[in-house]
């Protein structure tokens, strides 16, 4: 039933923003979802036993397509960067370092399914809320991760850039093999606008250990 839902947000937000790329329209919708069910209680997921869900449960989390239409911040992704990114996957051209993981495609979310010790992230948000903000990073940190953010504070003026590029970098405080573990990072102004995005990651050892947990 999520498909024609989230169909629906999105001619929703296209009418409202005719110019915003597909990527923005999704960006919107995620980074604005709550992580909490109509009770205001954490979202369950189905099955037995019952438990907390989590990102691979819900992704972003529930629509609110009022916030998705005014979200303050999006992580936008031109269809060059998607080109560029599938041939680089797929092994068609040289010199894809850059694109040889999922980690800095500029989605409203990250992956890290193999972190030994440390790797380092870049993602990029524009501004497509009011003109002059400032938005602090607050990170829920997945267990066994430290998580740093720089710069953990961006300011956006009148007349300055509407993008801004952040570096994420996640050290592996265990050496385990382990399966995944969740948080997030939300920019926030204190005040109107909360842009979050889920966080997962995976710990491990020696990459041909398999992890049917």
């Amino acid at each position: 039933m999520a498909c024609p839902h989230v169909s629906a947000v999105t001619a929703l937000l296209k009418s409202v923003h005719p110019h915003w790329s597909p990527a923005m329209i999704k960006s919107a919708i995620v980074t604005t979802a709550s992580v909490t069910d109509r009770f205001g209680m954490p979202i369950q997921a189905d099955g037995v036993p019952r438990k907390l869900a989590d990102p691979f449960d819900f992704g972003g989390g529930h629509m609110n397509p009022d916030k998705a239409a005014d979200p303050g911040l999006v992580y936008d992704v031109d269809a060059m960067e998607y080109n560029n990114f599938s041939n680089c996957t797929m092994g068609w051209v040289d010199g894809c370092q850059s694109y040889q993981q999922l980690l800095n495609l500029n989605l409203p979310s990250i992956a890290v399914p193999d972190l030994k010790n440390q790797v380092s992230v870049w993602r990029t948000i524009t501004n497509v809320g009011p003109v002059e903000a400032t938005y602090r990073a607050d990170v829920e940190a997945p267990a066994g991760v430290a998580v740093s953010v720089e710069p953990s504070v961006i300011t956006f003026t009148a007349g300055g850039d509407k993008s801004m590029t952040f570096k994420l970098t996640f050290t592996a405080k265990q050496r385990v093999q382990g399966g995944y573990t969740f948080g997030s990072l939300t920019w926030s102004d204190q005040s109107v606008y909360s842009v979050r995005i889920p966080i997962a990651i995976r710990t491990v050892i020696e990459d041909f250990v398999a992890d049917t947990s």
